[in-house]
């Protein structure tokens, strides 16, 4: 049985802008491939966190083949999906992310974490990072008690935001790394416009570099967007 943290990675097969995405094909791996090794590179175990729904099915044998645990639980209460996660493996900090974003920033985890400790906040979250970098980390406790006090079907989808708004949970917004903060690009995945970059980026990149850092994502898109707008824009803005 694990104890203590771990990284709890949400995805399912029927989102409703790009049905089936996490098991669409980017760089030769699928993207719930890309989150699950990213998220493995910081150290701490991986935890799928899906659906009981068959359609998710394959995702549950992806993870597995990756060498990941993994959780079923209620498609659209994914905040209780998150506190049965918690209480099957004994969590104390939770790391939440989602298997949309193929460049997570792999050392995002370490930092929400250290800043969780340090400040016994409830909820920690870095601004700043390119959307669809960044992790949340959790007091295992306090998500918890979030699931048992939240009742809008807003908070119980997205999981956090009940966290960051009540007044009963200390959360903390922590700025990014200086060298990482490109808050105006897009890294997630959630239309085929989306994809469609992402892929762009992961060829520009190479194949050799997997999984390649948060960095070397920033550094491909300032140039491509410099160039596409002939050098008169700002670098690293879609």
């Amino acid at each position: 049985m694990m104890r203590g943290t771990a990284i709890l990675l949400q995805a399912r097969m029927g989102s409703s802008r790009l049905p089936g995405k996490s098991m669409r094909v980017l760089g030769g791996h699928t993207l719930v491939a890309h989150a699950i090794v990213r998220l493995q590179a910081s150290g701490y175990p991986v935890v799928l966190t899906t659906t009981t729904k068959p359609e998710d099915d394959c995702l549950v044998a992806t993870a597995e083949a990756l060498g990941a645990h993994t959780f079923r639980g209620s498609e659209l209460d994914v905040l209780d999906r998150y506190a049965q996660a918690t209480r099957y493996f004994e969590l104390h900090r939770v790391i939440r992310a989602t298997a949309d974003n193929p460049a997570v920033d792999t050392d995002a985890v370490a930092r929400t974490l250290i800043l969780l400790d340090r400040t016994g906040a409830d909820h920690v979250v870095e601004h700043g990072l390119p959307y669809g970098a960044a992790v949340e980390a959790v007091r295992g406790d306090a998500l918890l008690k979030a699931a048992a006090a939240a009742t809008d079907p807003y908070d119980r989808e997205h999981v956090t935001p009940f966290l960051r708004s009540s007044h009963d949970f200390f959360a903390l917004a922590a700025l990014a790394p200086g060298h990482l903060r490109r808050p105006g690009l897009r890294l997630t995945v959630d239309t085929d416009e989306d994809l469609a970059f992402m892929q762009k980026l992961l060829e520009a990149i190479g194949p050799d570099t997997f999984p390649a850092p948060l960095s070397a994502f920033i550094d491909v898109a300032d140039r491509l967007t410099w160039v596409a707008n002939g050098g008169t824009t700002k670098r690293g803005m879609r």
